[in-house]
């Protein structure tokens, strides 16, 4: 239950349109999303195993400066690890690696799920959110790069010959189209009243 709401019902991109700012910015190419997909399943994940541990010791007057802290350390890792083995993604990702910090999927996790559940469940919904978010990004990055030159990962896929490579979508209008066209799809298929039962 937990798994699928962070992957599908409760999707933090496509139903809770969270942290979208990464997902207009690196999805130009799937290695791109690919790479930022697996630093938001590892941060979050760590974060909210880290909170849920330290949720029964943690005074409460600090405890948002303390998830940020929680937070800062992974990315930081996840950044460090990128530098010293991929510099050239590192390079290309440029601040965003370092943004997740201020991600509201993240933080919001740790709030309303690590605080309340124990490490294992919490460390699940965790990778749960971050694989949905991966997901999303993936799609929008392989919509993308298809449209736009025609590639996925650095193979031609669409020849030359008979497909002329649409540059919008490799710009930022792009991500949006992309991003809204999926989002739209969403919704077809599981329109937002029907998201759980309020009685």
């Amino acid at each position: 239950m937990t798994l699928m709401a962070g992957l599908w019902k409760n999707n933090p991109i496509s139903i809770q349109i969270l942290g979208i700012c990464s997902a207009l910015a690196v999805t130009n190419r799937l290695e791109n999303s690919l790479v930022m997909g697996i630093a938001l399943i590892f941060v979050c994940a760590g974060t909210n195993l880290s909170v849920s541990i330290l949720r029964k010791i943690m005074p409460r007057r600090i405890r948002m400066i303390a998830e940020v802290v929680i937070i800062s350390t992974f990315v930081i890792l996840f950044d460090q690890y990128l530098k010293a083995y991929n510099w050239d993604m590192s390079k290309r990702l440029g601040p965003y690696v370092g943004l997740i910090i201020t991600n509201c999927i993240v933080m919001g996790r740790a709030e309303a799920f690590a605080l309340q559940n124990r490490p294992l469940i919490s460390v699940i919904d965790g990778m749960a959110n971050g694989l949905g978010y991966a997901i999303v990004l993936a799609l929008v990055a392989i919509i993308r790069e298809l449209l736009g030159k025609g590639q996925l990962l650095g193979r031609q896929i669409l020849s030359p010959e008979w497909y002329e490579p649409n540059q919008i979508m490799v710009l930022a209008p792009g991500a949006f189209f992309a991003l809204g066209f999926l989002i739209a799809i969403a919704n077809a298929i599981k329109p937002p009243d029907e998201e759980g039962d309020k009685k």
